[in-house]
């Protein structure tokens, strides 16, 4: 029984003509949504900001204020009494040790200069050492500017971890993996330019939610898989797991009453952003964290129904043999996103330990009741797009059966190094004599059929020099016309080999 390649292209007559039949019918599907989509990416695309932005509450929107680098020169700790931001750490009662750091300016109006800032607790514990280079504020002022610390600066490591992260996505997944890094990089893109800015517009979350998926799906499969039937079934599941998403997330951030105010940063996004809502945060927060949950267990999903469909052409059993697989791969996907979120929010779950309070309480507040909504209906999105990605597999691949079926009695063109299911070398009159009787079924069942041999007369067909001798088991099992493999009795799969022991391999095709 035929395999097909790596590509994901079929290896049999049979299958190519059933994928792109079930291409063209899916493509008549998304031809609608492609439109939908790039209309609302022109009606939606934000313009200006600045008429939506309230310039003077955030620290960064200091006029004049830039942020040098520098280099720390020496390092002098210090008691936190009295300092600014420091939380008291250590033990109960102390308070703690603060630092204060001597900067070379690397650039900016003082380049070369030293310059001396305060550290807090929290950030002197994190390992501040000489040698490492900081990010500082420099706000002007009528005499001499003024300089706090920023940040650490990180360039060198995100640099360097994205450069290795390129590098192993490349040496292993080679082509494939440098187009799925180009599809993340549009990704970045689009939420970036497109659904961030239109949020602060005020924007309905909803709409360019889904817009944004939408975009980012089209490019990301296609760039990283192929244009193919089985890519073409995972971007309708992944659609459909989006929508389902998008309105169950809508439905709960209002039956739960999350307000989108969490943290101390939110009250900022709100007072800075006075047209954007916080619910269109939580809403869109559901959309864009099932993005690449569900490009997986579609994908994956679709891959399975096409490859089953080529080894066995049982398509009643078709749907329980994709779902098997996909029961175990939402087993697995569950614990992934619960797990993810987990490491995401740690900061957030430790108040339960500092809380003192029971366990059902806690988890009713607005930092805890968003992560817990956003985590079960990404997961309700997840595991209803498996059985409806395998049913459009199937009925796709059963539509393509009909129309492979149609096209029997015409020659189908056949992939490069793939074996043919059809016989198309002319019979050979071998004269007449017995072995032209008819066969019928009205023979007893233990009477020897007569079996067909060349006759003494006729000379063998001339064979192409590069066609190999036909196997025994192969001339025998072979039909004119489409040959089906037999079904086996069970319905269990083998996955260490997934072809018929008792199914003899394909007859190399016949020179005419």
């Amino acid at each position: 029984m035929p395999h097909p390649d790596h590509a994901g292209r079929p290896q049999t007559a049979e299958g190519s003509v059933r994928q792109l039949k079930a291409l063209r019918l899916m493509i008549v599907v998304l031809i609608p949504v492609a439109i939908w989509t790039v209309v609302g990416l022109i009606a939606f695309w934000p313009g200006p900001l600045a008429g939506h932005v309230r310039q003077d509450l955030s620290q960064y929107s200091v006029k004049g204020l830039t942020l040098p680098t520098g280099e720390i020169t020496r390092v002098t700790p210090v008691s936190c009494n009295g300092q600014v931001g420091s939380t008291g750490g250590g033990q109960a009662g102390s308070a703690g040790t603060c630092a204060t750091i001597d900067v070379r300016l690397l650039d900016g109006p003082e380049k070369g200069q030293q310059v001396q800032v305060q550290l807090t607790d929290a950030v002197y514990s994190s390992g501040a050492s000489v040698g490492e280079k900081v990010k500082l504020f420099r706000v002007p002022t009528d005499g001499a500017p003024a300089y706090q610390f920023s940040d650490f600066d990180r360039t060198l490591p995100l640099v360097v971890i994205a450069l290795v992260f390129a590098a192993v996505v490349i040496a292993v997944a080679r082509w494939r993996g440098l187009a799925s890094l180009l599809g993340l990089a549009f990704a970045g893109f689009i939420l970036v330019k497109f659904l961030f800015p239109a949020l602060v517009e005020g924007s309905n979350p909803v709409a360019v939610g889904l817009i944004a998926s939408s975009a980012i799906m089209f490019v990301v499969l296609y760039a990283a898989h192929g244009f193919s039937a089985r890519t073409t079934t995972a971007l309708l599941g992944t659609l459909f797991g989006l929508v389902v998403s998008a309105g169950l997330g809508w439905a709960a951030s209002s039956w739960a009453h999350l307000t989108g105010v969490a943290s101390d940063d939110d009250y900022l996004l709100s007072a800075t952003a006075p047209d954007l809502k916080l619910t269109s945060v939580v809403i869109c927060g559901v959309i864009v964290a099932g993005l690449g949950v569900l490009n997986d267990v579609t994908i994956t999903q679709a891959s399975a129904v096409w490859e089953l469909a080529e080894l066995d052409p049982d398509r009643r059993k078709l749907f329980s043999r994709a779902m098997r697989i996909g029961r175990d791969h939402i087993a697995s996907t569950v614990y992934t996103i619960a797990f993810a979120t987990a490491g995401a929010t740690l900061g957030a779950l430790l108040l339960i330990a500092i809380y003192d309070r029971p366990l059902f309480e806690v988890l009713q507040t607005e930092a805890f009741a968003g992560e817990i909504v956003r985590t079960l209906v990404g997961s309700i999105g997840l595991v209803l797009a498996v059985p409806l990605t395998t049913a459009i597999g199937v009925a796709v691949v059963r539509a393509g059966d009909r129309g492979a079926a149609r096209q029997l009695g015409r020659p189908v063109a056949v992939p490069d190094g793939a074996a043919p299911l059809v016989d198309d070398a002319p019979a050979e009159d071998d004269g007449p004599g017995d072995d032209d009787a008819p066969i019928t079924d009205d023979a007893p069942a233990d009477t020897p059929r007569p079996r067909p041999t060349a006759s003494p007369t006729s000379p063998p067909s001339p064979a192409s020099p590069a066609s190999e001798p036909e196997e025994p088991a192969a001339a025998a099992g072979r039909r004119r016309g489409w040959r089906l493999p037999r079904r086996r009795p069970d319905d269990d799969v083998d996955f260490s080999d997934l072809r018929d022991p008792d199914d003899p391999p394909p007859a190399p095709r016949r020179s005419r």
